[in-house]
């Protein structure tokens, strides 16, 4: 199994920017479907955007689409997720996550993923 880290959160105003990073060890990160998912209080977990093994694979929750960009530096092990024009409603815990393998709608599913990170913090004020 994957072990991840994020990091990258923080408190920024509507409009602004934030890159999250997942790092993951224990197996090359390139071995997996790397998720971004997002938990605000009292709400579930939903899916935010995914990354397929290759590289080539992208998927994105309508909400996020032209907004957030997750991309893979195979290299570094580690998987950015750059969010442009942030809005209150983006306020959640972030968390990354890693699949063995999946494809199509099956990426956007939680119970996909079997390893997660500890989550870090974002939260954009109006």
């Amino acid at each position: 199994q994957a072990h991840l880290v994020e990091s990258g959160g923080g408190s920024v105003q509507a409009g602004g920017s934030l890159r999250l990073s997942c790092a993951a060890s224990g197996r090359t990160a390139s071995m997996y479907t790397i998720g971004w998912f997002r938990q605000a209080p009292g709400k579930e977990r939903e899916f935010v955007a995914a990354i397929g093994r290759n590289r080539g694979s992208l998927y994105y929750a309508d909400s996020v689409r032209g907004r957030f960009t997750i991309s893979g530096d195979n290299p570094k092990n580690t998987v950015y997720l750059q969010m442009d024009d942030l809005k209150p409603e983006d306020t959640a815990a972030y968390f990354c996550a890693a699949a063995s393998a999946c494809s199509g709608y099956a990426c956007l599913r939680k119970s996909t993923y079997n390893s997660w990170g500890q989550g870090t913090q974002v939260t954009v004020s109006a």
